[in-house]
């Protein structure tokens, strides 16, 4: 079952998902035209996963070409609505059809949610440009690993089977990435697996925030009164690790990589 994105609810509270990566437009680089020496004016780059459309604005701000794609509708719409001046297309990452259409390809938080990371990773090869670029951040290995151990507790003590929830999310180690992109012609240039916990917005809230935006593909097979009890339990395992001052903590690891097109 797919996440359900309530791109308003996103913005409003998650938006630290964009603000924290805006350093990795500064390593994506993009190239502003120039009428005098650049008859193309500019890159021309594709924001896989786009969500509403922040990173896009950023990188367009800069002067290059932005296409921005998602495959949540929602997020889709809401990044038009925000940037009617930029491209945005309802795409599955899985099924790119570009063709050498790239001088880059950048994604955000995204990558983590597709299970079938090969078929993207052809894709992304496929539409960049040769000499291309290709510069990403999502989930490493180990990226919510205390979160992931009290959702499968929860449902546990809740008297469900482990097979009650599916996991949506791929978390790969550098060198397991890494070997997948140069199976597809894309050398790794840079790769770094960091730790970045997040402050969560609304206080007290911000773990059930969290969870209702990012886990609601195995919330929702729960009825309301079961979510609330599961909830509930999660956050009494969680608090004495990711609460501190008032405020709940993400324990996110993220894995960084720049790759170029051989």
């Amino acid at each position: 079952m797919h996440n359900q994105w309530d791109a308003k609810l996103y913005d409003r509270n998650h938006s630290f998902v964009s603000e924290l990566a805006t350093d990795l437009i500064d390593l994506l680089a993009p190239q502003a035209g120039d009428c005098a020496t650049r008859s193309t004016g500019g890159d021309r780059i594709l924001d896989l996963g786009c969500g509403t459309g922040y990173l896009a604005n950023k990188i367009a701000s800069r002067g290059a070409k932005v296409v921005g794609i998602d495959y949540a509708e929602t997020m889709i719409e809401q990044a038009r609505s925000k940037y009617p001046h930029l491209q945005f297309e309802v795409l599955d990452a899985k099924d790119l059809q570009y063709k050498e259409e790239f001088d880059a390809v950048f994604s955000n938080a995204a990558l983590h949610w597709i299970t079938e990371p090969e078929k993207v990773v052809f894709g992304i090869h496929q539409a960049l440009k040769p000499g291309g670029r290709f510069v990403a951040e999502f989930g490493g290995k180990g990226n919510i690993k205390a979160i992931i151990q009290a959702i499968h507790n929860a449902v546990a003590n809740a008297g469900y089977s482990e097979n009650t929830i599916s996991n949506p999310w791929y978390f790969p180690s550098i060198g397991e990435y890494g070997s997948l992109l140069e199976k597809h012609n894309l050398q790794p240039i840079f790769a770094t697996l960091f730790d970045r916990p997040p402050r969560l917005e609304e206080g007290d809230k911000g773990m059930q925030n969290w969870l209702r935006m990012f886990a609601n593909s195995f919330l929702n097979t729960f009825s309301a009164d079961q979510q609330v009890s599961i909830i509930s339990d999660i956050e009494n395992q969680l608090r004495p690790v990711l609460y501190q001052n008032d405020a709940w903590f993400a324990d996110y690891r993220r894995i960084r990589i720049v790759a170029v097109k051989e």
